[in-house]
């Protein structure tokens, strides 16, 4: 199965549809009135239905196994046509786009079971995903100009040449694939003074983001937290909850990790673990939710020009 540890849980819907064609009008007043020799057919199909989403993972091998929370039955007979819409919820890491058209594929099989002995040229037709929402790109933003950031290492032994920065090559790798530029990649000794000086720097020179990783930890020498913080105008906790929680639902280790975000002017400002697991887990935990702040930044403008 695919990986989905590195996932955030948000609330996923898939409605599915599947098409039931009979092939005489005494077949559709059978459903209608219950009369058909094996049961109430909408019934047992939806039942069946029911239990095909929750089974799905069992018979379709890369399904993850998920909590359904919601599934709803449907039916709109038009003429010769029963068409079946499914809809099924979950608050999950992926999505129930299969579950919902198993479901649907098993409420047309069992309605085809039921009514062959009464009707020998039922058809099953157009199974199909009708719509999904609550995937990653629900919470993606879309800007009229390109974002840009500055992801600056905070590290002496790597600024030293001892070791190789892995961690800020992660964060780049991540903002790249949400199409924000990093035209800053730097690595810098964990001093206070000089990480304040980024801080203002890129921030005055229009910076979207201004990411620092390293410097979060107990250590008397991680000193990010203490020069950042009396920077910013405005600190966002629910960021650095987030980014905490993520954390700790992978690594106990975690919760010692005093990652930091806020905004000056229209800038975000983040001081992220300098370890590559730390920086990634962090970035994953927020991103692409957290481009979201600039479409705020562009309503506060607009709400003042008014």
């Amino acid at each position: 199965m695919v990986d989905i540890t590195h996932k955030n849980t948000s609330k996923r819907t898939a409605l599915a549809e599947a098409t039931v064609v009979v092939s005489k009008q005494e077949t559709i007043d059978a459903i209608k009135n219950r009369t058909v020799p094996k049961g109430d057919v909408l019934e047992m199909a939806k039942t069946a239905g029911l239990f095909a989403v929750k089974r799905t993972s069992d018979v379709i091998p890369d399904c993850h196994p998920l909590p359904v929370e919601y599934t709803g039955v449907d039916y709109e007979i038009e003429g010769l046509f029963v068409r079946i819409l499914i809809t099924v919820q979950t608050v999950y890491k992926t999505g129930v786009e299969v579950e919902a058209m198993h479901g649907a594929s098993v409420i047309a099989l069992t309605m085809y079971d039921m009514l062959k002995p009464i009707d020998k040229q039922v058809e099953i037709q157009n199974i199909r995903l009708v719509k999904k929402k609550g995937g990653k790109s629900d919470f993606k933003d879309k800007f009229d100009r390109t974002l840009k950031a500055a992801v600056i290492v905070c590290s002496d032994s790597i600024s030293a040449g001892k070791k190789e920065d892995k961690a800020g090559k992660a964060i780049c790798e991540k903002l790249h694939s949400l199409e924000v530029e990093t035209p800053i990649y730097e690595i810098i000794p964990d001093e206070k003074d000089l990480i304040k000086e980024k801080t203002l720097s890129y921030s005055k020179d229009g910076f979207d983001l201004v990411i620092f990783t390293g410097g979060t930890g107990l250590s008397p020498r991680d000193v990010s937290p203490e020069a950042i913080e009396p920077l910013l105008e405005r600190r966002i906790p629910g960021m650095e909850e987030a980014i905490r929680s993520y954390g700790q639902e992978r690594m106990p280790y975690a919760m010692l990790s005093r990652s930091l975000v806020g905004t000056i002017g229209d800038t975000l400002v983040m001081a992220l673990p300098g370890s590559t697991n730390g920086a990634k887990e962090s970035m994953d935990a927020v991103f692409p939710a957290a481009l979201h702040v600039f479409r705020i930044f562009k309503g506060a403008q607009h709400d003042k020009i008014s």
